[in-house]
């Protein structure tokens, strides 16, 4: 025994996850800087580029990490590996339309897409998770949910963008937050599953015209280095999402987009119009709300609790 009780470990866990969150979310953010470094391979190529080296760091990570052993456990649970078919496949999605929307132009379709996922987080979270939630939360979803509405509104030619990389990452989220595997050895195995038609996509000379290793000097180093970029804020993601609220990890979820958002306007020069200017300002007010809620709640559970021991 080490003398932890319950509560402190539940809260030094709920600690870690939101770290966690911070990581992967922050790093998600600036990512489009690093994809648009990469602009001139295609969205293709770059993608199986970021399955293959993705498996050589995690391969390397299970490795030092000891992970094998939960690997091969996973692998010979049947319902477990069907599992992370699907979420394989979702991420796989994932990946493919987001480096698409960043290097056609539309990393403002892509924030919203990530501004639509936390939505879907918590509504997953409420009605296949039990999650509950307060009216302070509820009146922050509809907020929310009404920014989005007026920029979707304002965004229909690319909407499509937007909704499928919110349906594919918000259910492999939920997907990973059901299977019972840890995060490495799970995003080894849903890699690996991919790693077949990546390699054979690259082997077989990928887009017509390219170098498989892209033009060489500094494009092939950043085509080499999307495993680490790929795995690092994905293996924080899943470490976040076994260890918060799926609503939780819905509300930090808006920082990603956000800095996605900011590159976008001020970086890129994609249009920043009164639609973008009224989800904004709706989507952090609905996320102040959010996290007052929580604090609220939390200093509510520790005076029960101060109070309980007094008693005692």
């Amino acid at each position: 025994m080490n003398g932890t009780t319950p509560a402190e470990a539940a809260a030094s866990r709920a600690r870690a996850g939101l770290l966690y969150g911070l990581a992967a979310y922050g790093l998600w953010g600036i990512m489009p800087i690093y994809f648009k470094w990469l602009k001139a391979v295609p969205s293709i190529d770059i993608v199986a580029h970021r399955i293959v080296w993705s498996l050589v760091a995690l391969a390397i990570l299970a490795t030092l990490a000891g992970a094998w052993d939960q690997v091969r456990a996973a692998i010979r649970h049947r319902r477990t590996l069907a599992f992370l078919f699907v979420t394989a496949l979702l991420i796989g999605t994932n990946w493919m339309l987001y480096v698409y929307a960043i290097n056609s132009g539309h990393i403002l379709a892509g924030s919203l897409g990530y501004y639509l996922n936390p939505l879907a987080n918590i509504l997953l979270g409420r009605f296949i998770l039990k999650e509950r939630l307060t009216k302070l939360q509820w009146t922050a979803v509809a907020i929310a949910a009404v920014g989005i509405a007026v920029l979707a509104a304002g965004a229909l030619g690319t909407l499509w963008i937007s909704l499928t990389l919110c349906f594919s990452f918000a259910t492999y989220g939920l997907l990973r937050k059901i299977i019972h595997v840890e995060s490495l050895a799970g995003l080894t195995i849903e890699t690996a599953l991919l790693f077949p038609i990546a390699l054979g996509w690259l082997l077989m000379g990928g887009t017509v015209g390219r170098p498989m290793f892209g033009s060489g000097g500094s494009e092939t180093v950043l085509l080499v280095a999307t495993g680490i970029v790929s795995t690092v804020p994905l293996l924080c993601f899943t470490a976040a999402a076994r260890r918060l609220a799926y609503s939780t990890v819905g509300m930090l979820q808006f920082i990603a987009p956000t800095l996605q958002f900011l590159l976008a306007v001020a970086i890129y020069n994609e249009p920043f119009t009164n639609a973008h200017a009224i989800a904004f300002g709706c989507i952090w007010t609905a996320l102040a709300l959010y996290l007052g809620s929580m604090v609220r709640d939390r200093r509510a559970r520790q005076q029960l609790e101060c109070s309980e021991l007094a008693e005692a």
